[in-house]
């Protein structure tokens, strides 16, 4: 091999080396990017997460919305002042009221004293005539039912209120009041429940 052909040799040589070295720093560096873009995302979703827990409020199921701070919930027994003759009327709006909240909020619901608190009578007990017919006879007769609640939030007072929630449901004017109540009055309740639940939590 003359001194030419050696020369030649070793600038292949080289040549091979530096696209090797090349290779393998392209390699390196994308290796690093990624690395450090892993670490990166990781550091962010850290952070969000402990900021949303620090400072976001809780948040359920149903849509309501609650402050880290409250930790429990009372409600008082339901007050009938409507003269309505229904012995479990109260008990079965209290138990109601408490059961959504237990549902659908992760607080620890007690007797009384509670960062939140509900105090409701039920107000209104009624039926009254509706859609009168051409002959004057009422087609339907509505039954209503109406609560007044006093709602305090003692963490956050500008959310407590003191509100009535009427409701109500129409049958045949054919019918007694008495003849319908077993059916009508646990909807009556529950829609009842809901506006109150919803006026105190989901703030609509």
């Amino acid at each position: 091999m003359n001194v030419k052909e050696l020369i030649n040799l070793q600038i292949c040589k080289f040549a091979n080396l530096q696209i090797k070295t090349a290779g393998t720093s392209i390699y390196s560096t994308r290796k690093s990017k990624l690395f450090t873009f892993g670490i990166s995302y990781f550091v962010l979703v850290f952070c969000l997460l402990f900021l949303n827990s620090c400072f976001s409020v809780k948040y359920s199921m149903s849509g309501a919305s609650i402050s880290p701070e409250i930790k429990t919930l009372s409600v008082a027994y339901f007050i009938d002042r409507s003269n309505s003759g229904q012995s479990t009327l109260s008990q079965q709006f209290t138990d109601n009221l408490r059961e959504k909240c237990r549902r659908q909020t992760s607080l620890k619901i007690i007797t009384e004293g509670g960062d939140v608190s509900f105090e409701c009578e039920i107000i209104g007990f009624s039926t009254t005539p509706t859609a009168i017919q051409s002959n004057d006879q009422a087609a339907k007769n509505r039954f209503t039912v109406t609560v007044h609640v006093k709602f305090t939030n003692n963490v956050d007072p500008k959310l407590s209120y003191e509100a009535d929630f009427p409701k109500f449901r129409d049958y045949a004017a054919s019918k007694q009041l008495n003849e319908v109540t077993g059916e009508l009055l646990p909807l009556i309740i529950d829609d009842i429940t809901e506006d109150i639940f919803n006026k105190a939590f989901v703030n609509w």
